[in-house]
Parts: structure tokens; C-alpha cells; sequence
């Protein structure tokens, strides 16, 4: 059975522990929400049905018998109608969740296979001379960064990766960004660092890509277009030269990957 756990009561209402943590959670729920909506196209759309719940309130207080008749028939499709309105929300919403650091500890979600299939993608651009720019997302958040891209939300992959930083390709000058094992943008403007101006050897790939890890966690890779050669930029310094293995060592420990069979 299943204690009581009682904090305190109010006339004849009692506030237990369960009913804290139901608070607690649905507050939660409701400011992540708010984040994730914010400045979307979605958060307008959801302003339009809070308006109309107020409406629907409205009528039953004053009995507005013919608005009240029309809401209550429309209950049975409100849920329909919200999954196909949000539908794009719902899925990036769902998808955030699932590369979220509890759900991933929960379910071991390995990123071994990310790591190969970047190895396989820098190794193809660097052989083709391909310049790459491609930021892996740690702890710190790049929606605003994201958001300066065009949108892919694909799974990582090798001949993904290498058909976008293709030089015939609209979306090769600009980054990729990648959370979990998802490519969420392309074409994406970094902030340029000013550390890199006066040395003639290196463009503005290195520059751009040096400046995001000075002002994020992020682990970048640069495949420079003239050499070939790679490049990573992490915690504020810039590592020129990067053979394959060294590069394969430095991802999976930027990203904590048990490498343990």
C-alpha cells in the first residue's frame, strides 16, 4: 500500500507529496513546451486555441446555449485536429526527447554508429578535397544557430553528408549541425572567430569553425577544400592535421562513447 505522505491540509483538501511532484511535472511540461514553441509559426497557432478554450469557457459561464452546443461536438475531433496542426512540432518534439541524455542512459542508445559514419564521411571529403564543416552538439543548445540553415532531420550518414558538402551542391558553403544521431540543418552561418585574421594558411571554414567552439561545447570538424587535410576546433583551440584515428579518438571522447563491447 502506497503511504499517504501528507504535507499539510486546507480546510478539508489535503496536499500531499504525489500531488507536489504532480505540480511539479505538469509546470515542467509546460515550460519546456513553452520553449520548444517560442517564436514558431506554432506557438501563433496555439495562441488561436487558447483563445478559443477561452471562448468555450466563456459560453458555458454566460449559457450560450448555441456556441456551447458547437464546442462540446467539436470535443471528439479536438485531438484529431491537434495532432494534424502540430504534426511537425509533435514530431521534433518526440525526437528531442528521444536523444535526450536520461532516455539515452534508459535505453543505451549507442553512437558508435555516428562516429563511423563521420569517419567515413570526413575521410571521403578529404581524399575529394570537399570542404567540410560539420559541428556535433554537446551540452549547449544551437537552435539559433539551427535556425540560420535550411532544415534536414535526417539520420547521420556518410553519403548524406558527403552529397551536401558536394561542391555542385546548393547546401555546401555553411555547416552541418549534428544532435544525437540526427543531422538537423545544413548551409548554417557559425560565428567567426577573430583569433585565426592574420594567418593566411587557413579560410574561413577554420575561422568559422574555431569561433563556434569559443562560443559553445560543440566538437567541429573542418575538411579544408585547398589541402584535404582535417581540422578540429574544440574549447576554444583550433587542432590542425588530424590523422583518421586520431580524429576517431577525439569524437568518441567528446561524445562519451563506450566504446565497451
Amino acid at each position: 500500500m502506497i503511504p499517504n505522505l501528507k504535507l499539510f491540509k486546507i480546510l478539508f483538501i489535503e496536499f500531499t507529496l504525489f500531488d507536489l511532484l504532480d505540480i511539479l511535472l505538469l509546470s515542467f511540461i509546460f515550460y519546456k513546451l513553452y520553449f520548444f514553441l517560442r517564436g514558431s509559426r506554432a506557438a501563433q497557432m496555439a495562441a488561436g486555441l487558447v483563445v478559443i478554450l477561452i471562448v468555450s469557457i466563456l459560453a458555458q459561464l454566460f449559457n450560450m446555449q448555441a456556441i456551447t452546443w458547437l464546442f462540446q461536438n467539436l470535443k471528439t475531433v479536438w485531438l484529431i485536429l491537434f495532432v494534424i496542426i502540430f504534426q511537425p512540432e509533435l514530431r521534433r518534439m518526440l525526437t528531442n526527447l528521444g536523444q535526450s541524455r536520461l532516455v539515452r542512459y534508459l535505453v543505451r542508445v549507442s553512437e558508435s554508429k555516428v562516429v563511423d559514419q563521420l569517419l567515413q564521411a570526413v575521410d571521403t571529403l578529404s581524399s575529394k578535397r570537399y570542404g567540410g564543416l560539420i559541428v556535433i552538439t554537446r551540452n549547449t543548445g544551437l537552435k539559433a544557430i539551427i535556425e540560420t540553415g535550411i532544415r534536414i532531420e535526417a539520420e547521420v550518414s556518410a553519403p548524406l553528408l558527403i552529397s551536401i558538402f558536394n561542391p555542385r551542391s546548393p547546401l555546401h558553403d555553411g555547416a552541418v549541425i549534428i544532435q544525437g544521431e540526427v543531422i538537423k540543418a545544413a548551409k548554417c552561418i557559425l560565428p567567426l572567430s577573430s583569433e585565426l585574421k592574420n594567418d593566411s594558411g587557413l579560410g574561413t571554414r577554420h575561422r568559422a569553425g574555431l569561433g563556434m567552439s569559443e562560443e559553445s561545447d560543440a566538437f567541429v570538424v573542418i575538411v579544408s577544400e585547398e589541402t584535404g587535410r582535417i581540422s578540429v576546433a574544440f574549447n576554444g583551440e583550433l587542432i590542425r592535421n588530424v590523422p583518421l584515428a586520431q580524429l576517431e579518438s577525439m569524437l568518441q571522447e567528446a561524445l562519451k562513447i563506450n566504446t565497451m563491447q
